[in-house]
């Protein structure tokens, strides 16, 4: 039986991930730090089952911020294979703790490295990335070899993260990949992500329960993705023979308007009698309009997303309405 990490285990990418590593067949320990303990819904289904907790899942506490932490929990745990999807995410929240997001994302990848390079230098080592990091471009299509130019302090961690998993694999012969991630979503989003307080607030909209969605810039076009299925690709890619790093996404892009009118068009409301912009959402910088090149992935192995944004948004909307109806 093989032996999983999963760092940011309660998060929605971590807690997708920890369901594929079980189906799979794996041993799975997830990290969780004290102020996530009570916030594990998205894994309190394998809490809960007692097939399964303390069988082939466990939790171990720990933070990124405390190496003594994740040396002690890397050597007890012993994992073949790493998933890091903890850090500080959110873009906006960013801007406004800096020191934090720069240590968090970025710092605690040289820390995480160096410790499986101290330990076992065979455990395989999965960093997720951000399409930020490509920030401003004159690319349409971003690939592995479009330069960065991030825009916002957690895109630059970000990049730190990159290059920090591509040294320690050419450096100490380390099996540390990348993905840059481009947007990927999914009823497990908080509603401080656009793409959830969507969802959310048409599904209440639709029961009554709201009157307006306030949002800010409707023009922006992103690439949006299915996080289950990105997640599904994080362990292919530790599957592989080589290391490497890969751009995965869906090809497309779509504005923040055309999401919103999908997601009312799944309750057939039209979104002119409930959104309101407020410039004060705007975010001080803005990035190019994002669009990931997966050729490479598509031709390593096979790459082909499901989800685009139509089924995405239905899939989101539906789940709103479900909790909406509880």
């Amino acid at each position: 039986m093989k032996r999983a990490l999963v760092l940011g285990v309660t998060g929605q990418d971590g807690s997708y991930l920890a369901e594929i590593l079980l189906e799979k067949g794996y041993e799975v320990h997830g990290m969780i730090r004290r102020s996530a303990t009570g916030n594990t819904r998205n894994i309190d289904h394998l809490i809960e089952d007692p097939k399964i907790f303390g069988k082939n899942f466990f939790l171990q506490r720990g933070d990124l911020a405390d190496p003594t932490s994740l040396y002690r929990i890397i050597n007890a745990v012993r994992p073949q294979e790493i998933y890091n999807e903890a850090d500080q995410d959110h873009v906006s929240w960013s801007y406004d703790m800096v020191g934090y997001s720069a240590d968090i994302t970025g710092a605690a990848v040289g820390r995480i490295l160096e410790i499986i390079r101290q330990i076992d230098r065979t455990i395989r080592y999965f960093q997720p990335c951000t399409s930020n990091m490509f920030g401003l471009t004159d690319s349409i299509k971003q690939n592995e070899n479009t330069p960065f130019n991030p825009q916002s302090p957690y895109a630059c961690a970000k990049a730190m993260a990159f290059y920090l998993t591509r040294y320690y694999r050419q450096a100490f012969g380390i099996f540390a990949s990348t993905a840059i991630l481009y947007n990927h979503e999914s009823p497990r989003r908080t509603p401080e992500y656009l793409t959830r307080k969507v969802t959310r607030a048409v599904a209440k909209i639709a029961c009554g329960k709201q009157d307006k969605l306030i949002l800010g810039d409707m023009s922006a076009c992103i690439d949006w993705g299915y996080a289950r299925e990105y997640m599904e690709t994080a362990w292919r890619i530790l599957q592989l023979d080589k290391p490497d790093d890969f751009v995965i996404a869906t090809g497309e892009a779509h504005s923040v308007g055309e999401w919103v009118e999908k997601a009312f068009a799944v309750v057939n409301l039209k979104p002119d009698n409930y959104v309101v912009t407020d410039q004060k959402l705007l975010r001080p910088t803005k990035t190019s309009s994002l669009v990931g090149d997966i050729t490479k992935a598509r031709k390593t192995f096979g790459f082909d997303p499901k989800f685009k944004i139509d089924k995405l948004v239905k899939l989101m909307v539906e789940a709103d309405l479900e909790k909406n109806a509880e």
